[in-house]
């Protein structure tokens, strides 16, 4: 309909610049046409006393509007507008078909794949009409760029999609071939992470269409989705571990379905959960215990649904290093208390954690136990970066702030900023606001504003309870239930004493509450990050309650204090501490092996000599040298391929003159056959923004036939300069009458024609 009227297809308005053939000047008819404007206006003034009263007050306006319309369009048609557009010569150019091939064209649609659409549009014409005037030549698009000499040898499905390599190629080619235009027919379903700006770069400076071509369903009626897993990537061995799995569904509302997650063949754990609203990300958070050391490979996994059109989006997996380290935690108290005895009981019960801690018995006496060496700590509190950055935590108790001197404080606050460690500051006659740590320069650790005024601990017990952000937190999960869990710390026993830590701080996270005698809700347990580190204050010396006043069996402290410790330790990196962007490779070889290196006092290392020691299946051994960073002193990279499926183990050695500065171990997992599960419906969103970036146009199945027109209108390959005049239009015949017939008509209706 739209050539009936204006003579030519849209897409050549699209592509056109519209010029002037006349020879005379444009501003000759910008003058003409406000000359002509002036001397209608003046001439319909001259004549309104004449025709009134049919024509007073606004109507000489529309009748002058209208005269002065139709003779600036006459006007107009005298200069020759027309459209000057860049064509493909015929037979000159090469067409470039790209068909996708991947699994996820493999998914069948009414009785037919989409790949099997796919071949059947160009063999019903669409690719003899394009041979007709161009040289095609026709490629499958997959995980590689791959030329085929018909349609026989797309071959079998290969295991991902990778848009953006394959136009980066077509984009090298176009330097020495006369490429036209590229076609894509794909379902947009692209596993590299989406075309970069450069790529988009490159095929725009070289003037190259992308045309596009979508495939499958925009959405199935029914399917559910595991979308993303995020976990802890290290974890202590015998840990809780809490995972958020994100989900999405179309079509099961209100339906139930059953979450897992399992190590091999070993169910870890399960959970009943309710679907929400379709289309819309749901988190469910699920716990389990990480296991004896070693490196996990969890799979998370929902039952598939009656219905379902795409089962194998059910699963993700991810991996795990549980780790057979053991944290050394040093907890100094400043007076004997029955917390201190408590405490030290519950983290001698965990096989993990190492606890050293020292007691202030008198003024000038100090208790030392769980040493490993009689010089450990000798001295008192550690006044060196050496002593105190062997442990991974530090836990101060019922101690005021001036019995550490101004060396010691700025070590501490250095222990958690530069070195990356978890320090608990417990409550207590001498501690935080009665031990002037509001005023000390240590003031900014604490997740907590203290109260200016002392007399902030009391002596008196205090009930507790769950605040809303500790529903989900591992430290504060003494049952697994969520409901169950709240209840239990309602019914937990009171605490001996608490104190008032005053307001929290932006960012902070109150995990409990107490709430006193008189009724007030204060903060317990509260936490933040802080620098490399964290940071977390407990707002009572009197939790040994929870251990006297319940039955010998009951493990409620002792998991309390367990996860909190564990907490503090975790992310506390060693001298040397290795990372990959993404443990788990989905359908991709190359893995980035990052490290950061730090020398004994903690600051980066940009002189050590790094190299990976990589281990993987089969058998594979290798080792790969990384290379500094010089934007960011200390840390090292490279990219190394993993050629086969499996499990891979990198163990980093960093060196510095002849004396090795540590080590660390990084694990990840190649898996192919994997991201083509996930997001299967057609990505029309992709591939529309690639036609409308590079000049091509987005075409459903059924429109495709308008690609034999559109294509030829391009800037790219050998072209020639067409003009297309726009005079003799219908559509400008009928804007002509329209306008004249408008007046007519306003001039009849107010009864002065």
């Amino acid at each position: 309909m739209f050539e009936v009227f204006f003579g030519y297809p849209l897409s050549l308005y699209r592509k056109g610049e519209l010029v002037l053939l006349s020879p005379y000047p444009r501003w000759w008819l910008a003058a003409a046409v406000v000359a002509s404007a002036l001397a209608l206006a003046a001439a319909v003034w001259r004549r309104r006393a004449r025709l009134a009263p049919g024509l007073t007050g606004r109507r000489p306006v529309f009748v002058w509007l209208l005269q002065a319309c139709l003779l600036a369009l006459v006007l107009l048609l005298l200069w020759q507008p027309a459209l000057r557009v860049s064509t493909l010569k015929p037979q000159q150019n090469v067409v470039a078909l790209l068909i996708d091939n991947s699994s996820s064209m493999m998914i069948e649609e009414e009785g037919e794949t989409r790949l099997a659409q796919a071949v059947r549009l160009l063999e019903g014409g669409l690719l003899e009409g394009l041979s007709k005037n161009f040289q095609v030549r026709l490629y499958r698009l997959s995980d590689r760029l791959e030329r085929i000499p018909d349609l026989g040898s797309l071959g079998a499905a290969r295991p991902a999609t990778r848009i953006g390599d394959a136009l980066r190629e077509m984009a090298r080619e176009a330097a020495s071939l006369p490429l036209g235009a590229v076609v894509l027919l794909s379902d947009g379903a692209d596993n590299s992470g989406g075309i970069d700006l450069s790529t988009l770069a490159e095929i725009r400076s070289r003037r190259i269409p992308v045309h596009s071509i979508g495939f499958g369903r925009e959405r199935f009626a029914r399917d559910i989705e595991i979308s993303d897993v995020k976990v802890s990537e290290r974890a202590l061995a015998g840990s809780r571990l809490s995972a958020a799995v994100t989900l999405r569904h179309t079509g099961y509302a209100s339906r139930k379905t059953r979450l897992a997650v399992r190590d091999g063949d070993r169910l870890l754990a399960a959970k009943e959960l309710v679907l929400g609203p379709p289309e819309r990300r749901q988190t469910e958070l699920v716990l389990f215990h990480a296991g004896p050391a070693g490196i996990r490979t969890l799979e998370f996994s929902l039952e598939p649904l009656d219905g379902e059109e795409n089962p194998r989006n059910n699963a993700l997996r991810r991996l795990v290093q549980v780790e057979a380290s053991r944290p050394r935690v040093f907890y100094f108290e400043g007076e004997p208390r029955w917390e201190y005895k408590f405490i030290r009981r519950a983290l001698a019960e965990d096989p993990v954690i190492e606890l050293v801690s020292m007691l202030r018995t008198t003024q000038n006496k100090l208790y030392r136990q769980g040493l490993s060496s009689p010089e450990e700590l000798a001295d008192g509190f550690p006044g060196r970066v050496e002593e105190l950055f062997a442990y991974q935590a530090l836990i101060l108790g019922s101690v005021e702030a001036g019995y550490f001197t101004p060396v010691q404080q700025e070590l501490i606050r250095q222990f958690v900023d530069r070195r990356g460690g978890g320090i608990l500051f417990l409550g207590g006659r001498a501690a935080l606001a009665d031990g002037a740590w509001a005023t000390s320069p240590l003031a900014e650790l604490l997740p907590v504003t203290l109260p200016s005024q002392k007399s902030s601990f009391h002596r008196d017990q205090a009930a507790v309870e769950l605040a809303p952000a500790g529903r989900d937190s591992l430290i504060t999960r003494l049952v697994e239930d969520p409901e169950e869990n709240a209840k239990r710390w309602s019914e937990l026993p009171r605490l001996a004493d608490y104190q008032e830590v005053g307001e929290p701080k932006p960012g902070a996270t109150v995990l409990a509450l107490l709430r006193t005698p008189t009724g007030r809700s204060l903060p317990l347990l509260v936490t933040q990050n802080y620098g490399r580190g964290r940071s977390a204050v407990f707002a009572t010396g009197g939790s040994w309650r929870w251990q006297m006043r319940q039955e010998l069996a009951d493990q409620t402290h002792e998991i309390f204090w367990q996860q909190l410790v564990r907490w503090l330790v975790t992310g506390t990196a060693g001298l040397v501490s290795g990372s990959t962007p993404r443990p788990v490779l989905t359908d991709e070889s190359i893995v980035r092996l990052e490290a950061f290196v730090r020398d004994k006092t903690y600051l980066p290392a940009a002189d050590a000599r790094v190299e990976a020691r990589v281990l993987g299946p089969d058998g594979l051994a290798d080792t790969v040298e990384l290379a500094p960073d010089p934007q960011q002193p200390g840390s090292y990279r490279a990219d190394w391929r993993a050629e086969r499926p499996g499990s891979y183990v990198a163990e980093i050695v960093a060196v510095r003159g002849a004396e090795e500065a540590g080590r660390d171990t990084v694990a990840f997992r190649r898996e192919d056959g994997v991201a083509e599960n996930f997001r299967a419906e057609q990505n029309r969103e992709l591939l529309e923004k690639l036609a409308e970036q590079t000049g091509g146009a987005y075409y459903r199945p059924a429109q495709a036939r308008r690609l034999l027109d559109d294509i030829v209108y391009s800037e790219a390959g050998i072209t020639v300069q067409e003009t297309k005049e726009l005079w003799n239009l219908p559509a400008v015949f009928l804007l002509l009458v329209l306008l004249k017939t408008a007046e007519w008509f306003l001039r009849r209706r107010w009864g002065v024609v």
